[in-house]
Formats: C-alpha cells, sequence, structure tokens
C-alpha cells in the first residue's frame, strides 16, 4: 500500500495549483453515527465524505440543480479510505476536501477527516470519479476549462 500511495505522489496528474478547489465542512457525531460503544461507524465517515464532495462538486460548477438540469453527474467509481483513529459520540469533526487530480475522463478527489480539540487524523479518503451523462450512462470527458487547475508544464498535456 505504501508503494501505491508513494507512486500516487509522483503522478503527474496531481500536480494541480492553489487555484484547485478546496472546502471545509464540519460536522458533529450523532447517536445514529454511532455503534452501541459510542463508536462512529465506518460507514457514516462515508457520508461525512459525500457531504464534503457535493460542496466540492459545487465550487466545480457542478450544483445540485445544474446536475438535474443537465443530468451530468459526478459518479464514485473507486473509494480508498484509511481509518486512523476513532471518532465518538458528540466529536465535533472537521472534512477538509480538494480537487487532488485530474485526467482526461476521470478526477480523484481527497479528504481528510480531523478533530480540532486534539488535532487528530481520524480518517483520510480518495475518491476517483468520472462524469457521466444520463440517461444514457455516457461517460464524458472532464470539463476543459478545469484545465486551469492544473500547475503549467505539470504534465504533457498543459
Amino acid at each position: 500500500m505504501a508503494l501505491l500511495w508513494r507512486k500516487f505522489c509522483r503522478d503527474p496528474y496531481r500536480m494541480l495549483n492553489e487555484s484547485a478547489p478546496r472546502i471545509r465542512s464540519e460536522v458533529r457525531v450523532m447517536f445514529f453515527d454511532t455503534d452501541c460503544a459510542a463508536v462512529v461507524h465506518n460507514i457514516a465517515y462515508l457520508r461525512f465524505i459525500e457531504v464534503a464532495r457535493t460542496l466540492l462538486a459545487e465550487q466545480l460548477g457542478l450544483g445540485l440543480p445544474q446536475m438535474a438540469k443537465k443530468q451530468k453527474y459526478p459518479v464514485v467509481v473507486r473509494t480508498e479510505i484509511d481509518y486512523r483513529r476513532a471518532a465518538m459520540l458528540g466529536d465535533q469533526l472537521v472534512v477538509d476536501g480538494w480537487l487532488d487530480r485530474l485526467g482526461r475522463v476521470r478526477l480523484w478527489c481527497a479528504f481528510r477527516i480531523t478533530r480540532p480539540t486534539d488535532n487528530a487524523i481520524i480518517a483520510e479518503c480518495r475518491q476517483m470519479l468520472a462524469i457521466i451523462q444520463m440517461p444514457e450512462a455516457k461517460v464524458l470527458p472532464v470539463p476543459n476549462d478545469w484545465e486551469r487547475y492544473r500547475v503549467l508544464g505539470a504534465n504533457g498535456d498543459v
């Protein structure tokens, strides 16, 4: 896994500039997020990330009303998540998300969930997405205007 992560970090498509969208959201752990020991369920972290991913999509011009009108949707095709520490009932958490990598038809978003009270990293996640045109379920290339997020010279396409 460490080798895969190092390879990813050297990937030229990951070279996005400071203008690439970033978001931050806050969440309070509720009863329905936890098990009988008051520990957050693994699936609840993915829900926290889904909210952050939706906010990030809005920054990229893929707001919920626009998606419904144009029937173009970012679809998760892969999720990688590392659980670092347990979050507990009542914890206040921060979810940071950013556009991490662009390909021709795929994009990667990355997320980090932290607990500000002790600066603990709770979970780190990467998701690969594709933009799909419905109802045909046709995979679309990433929008041309997203090229502005790449660092010039970071790959042969720019």
